[in-house]
């Protein structure tokens, strides 16, 4: 309401500007402007590196950094895994379901996360122990291992499972071999029985056979110094990207992108290697 000479109730005068409209609004600072240009001479080089917006050293800082996130994440994972490289690519499919042609697979050092009742000296399960005390890994009992085909063999290493433990001389197809896998076949007909050595007796998930008796792989038991590491974690699809990049420069290893975080865990995966699980067919004697 307004008084007799035309104010409103507090007095002030509503034809008057208002102070707000009339005061002067600050310049605010526009942060992108360079007043103050960082140079060498006045801030030293390590200040004008972090802090130039020169474009040639913006793109270097850049990827300097996305290096050193690489290198970060990989001595975490080596620091974790006790191998290097510590992810392989599966290039086949021996292994489904529990693993796919295309998998990423995260190996540890034989060492590192060992299950309860383990081979003396050899940090690995088999199969037979695990289904024993109940120790699984990758959908079944045992552990799955990656290993070198007989001694300097210098091909593919292979992932399958350890099924079980045989001692130098042992005829490990009466003793251990399970009759649903070997049926009617006896130690004279199979050239790694009796074991030349100690070792592992190995067979893929989706196999017919253990790589000892028959098949594509033609493999003596595995020694423990054959084997590189063992299965911890699978990344689904990941592997694709190295096995894209082998099938275009036939296995010439080849730098990945750095940036983001599926870049630096394909980066990771190019730098190592690929694991073949071998599908084959067993012939059986019956």
């Amino acid at each position: 309401m307004s008084g007799p000479d035309g104010r409103d109730d507090n007095g002030r005068d509503p034809t008057a500007p208002n102070d707000d409209e009339t005061r002067p609004v600050p310049e605010r600072p526009d942060p992108l402007a360079d007043d103050d240009p960082v140079t060498i001479e006045d801030d030293g080089l390590l200040r004008w590196v972090l802090r130039s917006q020169d474009g040639t050293v913006v793109l270097v800082r850049d990827f300097v950094t996305s290096v050193a996130v690489v290198a970060l994440i990989g001595l975490l994972l080596f620091a974790i895994s006790g191998l290097w490289p510590p992810l392989v690519a599966v290039e086949s499919g021996s292994m489904e379901p529990n693993m796919y042609k295309g998998d990423l697979i995260f190996l540890v050092d034989t060492d590192r996360f060992v299950g309860d009742d383990a081979i003396d000296g050899t940090g690995v399960v088999t199969a037979d122990r695990g289904e024993a005390n109940g120790y699984e890994s990758f959908g079944q009992t045992g552990d799955v291992i990656v290993f070198q085909r007989n001694e300097a063999d210098g091909g593919t290493p292979i992932i399958h499972r350890a099924h079980f433990w045989v001692e130098e001389g042992e005829d490990w197809i009466e003793s251990q071999a399970d009759d649903a896998i070997v049926g009617d076949t006896t130690c004279d007909e199979v050239r790694t029985c009796p074991a030349a050595h100690d070792g592992f007796v190995t067979k893929g998930d989706n196999n017919q056979g253990y790589d000892q008796i028959q098949g594509e792989i033609q493999t003596d038991v595995i020694r423990p110094e054959w084997i590189s590491g063992k299965a911890q974690y699978r990344i689904p699809w990941l592997g694709h990207v190295r096995l894209f990049v082998d099938s275009l420069f036939g296995g010439l290893v080849v730098p990945s992108g750095l940036t983001g975080v599926t870049s630096v865990l394909a980066g990771l995966g190019l730098g190592g290697v690929l694991v073949s699980s071998r599908l084959e067919s067993v012939r059986r004697t019956s």
